[in-house]
């Protein structure tokens, strides 16, 4: 009997292995391309994140990969290739592949990852509607998650401080908002050339107790900002950096995401696709994994403690 039953067990393991060898081999193929423009640690994550989420439903995914650089004639080799290997949509990551693919792709869905600001960039109509065929993950942390973090790290906190340009004058307004709602007065100076920014922040230095920033190209060159993050410490303002790279660099603290994560992120967009959803209908998605990072030395310079509970979570801290 027990020799009978081990038979029937085997046979249908057999089948059972049969049939996902033919499952497998009849599983639809699906042609998708990937452009990015470097091959830095956070884009190797970020593609990585979104085969993990699109294969879990399509194992027939087959991924095209295309790396664009600085010249024109490989920009349009490479995306030449893309446009004839004829995709069911096409992801990119970064905000240089995401402008490069939406200028000439407009006939298949795109879905991009890892960009900063995709309403002020123009790939979208807004982060709820984005509208046309493009939609994604991006890396804009909520504004309420960046001051209600601000009111952790110093909870006397009541002023702060931002500049901006006709770059990001859209995120001012419901930043203000925001920002009263937990319980700050957000103080905005708009400039319009990097000789502007000295006198901004002496007007804002005599009223403000800190500072917030926003992912702005006009104003962060690596020279306006050395002169930021040495005004602020100079004037033992905290300054809440938009990147990792700003802490490091002399921001007190600021707020990062898990690349794999937005990447993820993108790829469940890009099953929804291609389930058939119009992507003008899906919402950008922002970052749902997100690390505390802050630098020792500009918290002992500017003398200010950070508590237990916030060391204890800190992905990174700068000494």
């Amino acid at each position: 009997m027990k020799s009978i039953k081990l038979k029937i067990t085997l046979l249908l393991y057999c089948a059972a292995a049969v049939f996902g060898l033919f499952s497998d081999a009849f599983a639809q193929q699906i042609e998708l391309s990937i452009v990015y423009s470097d091959s830095l640690k956070s884009t190797m994550r970020t593609i990585r994140g979104i085969k993990s989420a699109i294969v879990r439903k399509h194992t027939g995914a087959v991924f095209s990969e295309y790396m664009l650089t600085s010249e024109n004639e490989q920009i349009e080799g490479q995306l030449n290739a893309v446009v004839s290997s004829n995709p069911r949509l096409v992801l990119t990551v970064g905000s240089f592949a995401t402008q490069m693919v939406s200028d000439r792709i407009k006939d298949k869905p795109i879905i991009f990852s890892a960009v900063l600001n995709p309403e002020t960039s123009e790939f979208v109509e807004s982060l709820h509607h984005p509208g046309g065929n493009m939609t994604g993950a991006s890396l804009d942390i909520p504004p309420n998650i960046q001051f209600n973090y601000y009111k952790k790290v110093i909870g006397s906190i009541k002023k702060l401080g931002v500049l901006y340009t006709e770059e990001t004058e859209n995120l001012i307004p419901p930043a203000k908002i925001l920002a009263g709602q937990a319980g700050l007065e957000l103080h905005a100076v708009k400039i319009n050339s990097e000789k502007e920014i000295p006198p901004a922040l002496d007007s804002l230095n005599a009223i403000v107790d800190g500072y917030w920033s926003v992912a702005d190209g006009q104003i962060y060159s690596p020279r306006s900002t050395r002169f930021i993050l040495l005004n602020t410490l100079r004037n033992a303002k905290p300054f809440m950096g938009f990147s990792g790279n700003l802490v490091e660099s002399g921001a007190l603290f600021g707020l990062d995401y898990d690349y794999k994560d937005i990447g993820r992120q993108a790829g469940k967009i890009a099953c929804e696709v291609l389930a058939g959803k119009d992507p003008a209908t899906i919402p950008v998605a922002v970052p749902t994994i997100i690390w505390f990072h802050y630098n020792e030395k500009t918290a002992n310079h500017i003398d200010i403690t950070i508590s237990e509970d916030l060391i204890a979570v800190a992905k990174e801290v700068y000494r």
